[in-house]
């Protein structure tokens, strides 16, 4: 395990107790103020460790890799000299940060060129997203929806259980926490209305999902075994696939989700890394039948990150919705990218593959409203007297996921979205 995630490391720089950020986690993601552009930097407490700024001091002179990838616009190029090199830029920053070093802690100067206050910083798209996958592979959320609208006796299809089941998506609506969302219009069909009428979505919901971030590329035709997924792998995110109902509904008979789907997904700017999840690994849950050979593994492949969603009104007191956890996942991600690829697809660094709608086991755990309000039958009650069986117009919906062990907790900040009117 690498040295930064020791629990007992502490940081020169202050960071409070139930913070996102201390020194085990190290995140990156870009950023930018008033006085300066966009670069690459890593989340330490309230504040933001500007990366190009170290590597114009010369503290990272003894890693070899091009200094300038980290003044570029976004992390491609940096994630794209591979792990070998971000994993030394992590343990350089771990050491730079750790209380014990004077190096940037007593050099003036330095540091406060170096450190930023998040507060004072505007948080970018971490990466270019050449492609974007979403799965589904919540046995919950699937048995759920089967459930809902199919034979509760067979609510999973017969595929479900022999591959993680996926669609491509559309990667350039995918936008950076805090950018605000236009509700989608589209066709829609009532079940006792004879033909479609067009306007805009009635039932929008959110999807609580993670993300995975590759960092390395494959040529048409390659593959990437369960054994190798991990090497591809560079970091997470929280992903909201926001969703509108009953246009999915109408459209998704035969090819799928398309309009329901295209208007916007948001993710949360911080790309918290394998490395430092490392701690917080747990079995998959059992797989019955028996995997196919390209999709067995060895090891703990699933991580226990405690997530929430909180519905925010307008000038209103927000309410948590659902507390889940992405260790319920019945296909971890070395699986689903050795899918992805065993026909030869290629892949290439920035990648983000969605874990799909994250569902636990109770009612209160439920990833999406379609499930917490039982497509509206089960209203949730609001602080202000209102109430919700889908998300309102000017309704914030604001995600977060967090891992907690032996004191250390490694979180992914926020991912955040406010629904606007449609235009």
């Amino acid at each position: 395990m690498s040295r930064a995630n020791n629990p007992n490391l502490k940081s020169w720089v202050e960071v409070k107790p139930g913070s996102d950020f201390p020194i085990q986690n190290l995140p990156f993601g870009m950023f930018m103020t008033s006085q300066m552009t966009s670069r690459a930097g890593v989340a330490i407490g309230e504040y933001i460790l500007d990366l190009a700024v170290i590597a114009e001091a010369g503290l990272f002179d003894g890693i070899k890799f091009d200094k300038k990838d980290l003044s570029r616009p976004l992390l491609n190029w940096f994630i794209g000299s591979g792990k070998k090199v971000t994993t030394a830029v992590r343990e350089r920053v771990s050491d730079l940060l750790n209380a014990d070093n004077d190096e940037l802690r007593d050099n003036a100067e330095l540091k406060a060129k170096a450190l930023v206050k998040q507060s004072e910083a505007q948080m970018l798209m971490p990466v270019r997203i050449p492609n974007y996958t979403d799965f589904y592979s919540s046995k919950e959320h699937a048995t759920n929806v089967g459930i809902m609208f199919r034979d509760p006796a067979n609510a999973l299809l017969p595929n479900w259980k022999h591959l993680p089941v996926g669609y491509h998506g559309r990667a350039s609506s995918i936008v950076v926490s805090g950018t605000p969302i236009h509700r989608p219009k589209g066709q829609t069909k009532a079940d006792d209305a004879t033909a479609p009428s067009f306007g805009p979505s009635k039932l929008l919901d959110f999807e609580l999902e993670m993300a995975f971030i590759t960092g390395k590329d494959i040529e048409l035709g390659e593959s990437i075994s369960t054994a190798k997924a991990e090497d591809y792998i560079f970091g997470m995110v929280l992903f909201n696939d926001w969703s509108a109902r009953d246009i999915q509904k109408w459209e998704y008979v035969p090819l799928g989700p398309f309009l329901a789907k295209n208007f916007g997904s948001t993710i949360s700017p911080w790309i918290v890394t394998l490395e430092a999840l490392e701690p917080f690994r747990v079995e998959t849950p059992m797989q019955e039948p028996e995997v196919l050979p390209y999709l067995k593994f060895e090891g703990k492949k699933n991580f226990d990150i405690n997530l929430e969603v909180e519905i925010i009104p307008k000038n209103g007191k927000g309410k948590v919705v659902s507390r889940s956890n992405f260790k319920y996942m019945y296909w971890n991600m070395a699986q689903q990218l050795a899918h992805h690829t065993v026909n030869g697809c290629n892949i290439c660094v920035g990648d983000l593959y969605a874990s799909g709608t994250i569902s636990g086991p109770t009612p209160d755990s439920y990833g999406s409203m379609l499930e917490i309000s039982w497509q509206g039958k089960k209203p949730i009650q609001m602080p202000d007297g209102t109430e919700r069986k889908f998300i309102l117009d000017n309704d914030t919906v604001t995600m977060r996921g967090w891992c907690e062990k032996d004191g250390v907790r490694i979180g992914f900040g926020e991912c955040s979205g406010k629904i606007l009117p449609a235009i």
